[in-house]
Parts: C-alpha cells; sequence; structure tokens
C-alpha cells in the first residue's frame, strides 16, 4: 500500500497517522506545500491520500495558490477511485472537491470536546461502534464542511455539526484531529496561541488544552481502528 501525505504547514504534520503507517510497513511519501520545492506524486503512484490539516481556508488561493494544484490532484484522486482521508483543513477540501461548501462555522471550536453519532451513522457499523460513546477529541477549527452529497453524515458535537462523512470508494472526513500527541499538540500550540485570544464558549485555553493531554491516547485508539477499516475496505 502507497500512501502519501498533503501537508499544509510544517506544525500539523501526520502524528500518530505516520506512527501507525511506519508500523505497519506501508510506503509512504509526502507532499509539503509551505516548501517552495514541492512535488506531487502522479495519481497512478499512489493507493491512498491523507490530507492534513492547516490555519487556512479552502478559498485562499490568492494568498496560498498551491490550493488550486492540490484541489485538482484531489478531484483526480475522487475520479480514479482512491482512498482519501482528510484531517480538519484537509476534510474541507474533500468536501469541496466532492461539490459541498464550507463555510464560517456555527462556533470556533478549539479544545477537548465530545463529538456523538447521528442517526445516519448507524448505517456505518463499524464506525458507529467508535462512537457510540460520545468520546472525547481534540478539535482546532472555525470553518465547517457541508455532508457532500451521497455521503453519510456520521458525528455533530455540541458546538457544531457536520464533524465527519464518509462518502464513496472510502473517503473519510474529520474535522477533528485524532492523529494528536503530546509532541504534535505542543506545535500547535505553540503555533497557534492568537487562534486562542479573546472569549468563546468553545475555546479553551492554552492551560486546558495542555491539562488534558490524558485523552490523545485514546484518540490515537480510535484513529488505530479507522485507519484498519480504511485501508482494509
Amino acid at each position: 500500500m502507497r500512501v502519501h501525505f498533503f501537508q499544509h504547514v510544517e506544525f500539523e504534520g501526520p502524528g500518530y497517522i505516520e506512527i501507525w503507517m511506519k508500523e505497519n510497513q506501508y510506503q509512504i511519501s509526502s507532499t509539503h506545500f509551505y516548501k517552495t520545492n514541492y512535488k506531487l506524486p502522479k495519481v497512478e503512484e499512489i493507493d491512498a491520500l491523507i490530507v492534513m490539516g492547516g490555519p487556512m481556508g479552502v478559498y485562499d488561493e490568492a494568498s496560498h495558490a498551491w490550493l488550486k494544484e492540490e484541489k485538482v490532484f484531489i478531484k483526480e484522486c475522487i475520479n480514479s477511485g482512491k482512498k482519501i482521508l482528510g484531517i480538519c483543513l484537509g476534510a474541507q477540501l474533500i468536501a469541496h472537491c466532492l461539490g459541498a461548501e464550507v463555510s464560517q462555522a456555527e462556533h470556533k471550536e478549539i479544545g477537548w470536546f465530545q463529538v456523538l453519532p447521528t442517526d445516519e451513522c448507524t448505517g456505518l457499523q463499524w464506525f458507529y461502534k467508535l462512537f457510540c460513546g460520545n468520546p472525547i477529541v481534540f478539535h482546532w477549527h472555525g470553518d465547517q464542511f457541508e455532508i457532500p452529497e451521497g455521503a453519510i453524515d456520521l458525528l455533530s458535537s455540541k458546538a457544531n455539526r457536520n464533524q465527519a462523512f464518509y462518502a464513496q470508494n472510502g473517503i473519510i472526513g474529520l474535522q477533528f484531529h485524532l492523529e494528536c500527541t503530546d509532541d504534535s499538540l505542543a506545535q500547535m500550540l505553540e503555533n497557534g496561541l492568537d487562534d486562542l485570544s479573546g472569549t468563546g464558549t468553545y475555546v479553551q485555553s492554552s492551560d486546558e488544552i495542555s491539562s488534558n493531554i490524558q485523552f490523545a491516547p485514546h484518540c490515537n485508539i480510535l484513529m488505530k481502528e479507522i485507519l484498519h477499516y480504511w485501508i482494509s475496505e
């Protein structure tokens, strides 16, 4: 299995996903859009694509010209039936490429909050079993995707609807970060402190986020199970 990563900023890497991929001896490669010499593979050279998060928005092509090229590649992967997994911005990009709108979320959501299965989630039993206990996961987003036409709306939270979707041929979008580790969380906090300024019902402080890192191992367990089903489908 040849898995390719799209990474948009240095401080939002694949985290636990990369650990799991290496443990299972998958062939991994990556495109780092934040580097001037980034390169994209040919679609036929990969079996699966993982699109990571980032602070930019889906429509920020004026300031991040590579978004145009990235969207073209994602659409080619969709049309070629590749497995695709998106995290946060990555999920928004995939939803956009599937024809769904991406817009400002009702609430900025940063910190450790529960996600809850929707009624539709029972239609994807393996996913429902993972989330039926309303687990606490790590969020960091101000935008959200609409559910693409024909996709399954899987999860919501108290702050925002549309937290996850499943589309044809093994396409999964997750608005939250199950890949977070001690190191990746520290990097996100170091580089995203401006997002924590001001007040918000669903914005936790840096100290509150750091003091609840004990939720990260269970996030990784959920990520492990999702990767297992995603790869094996």
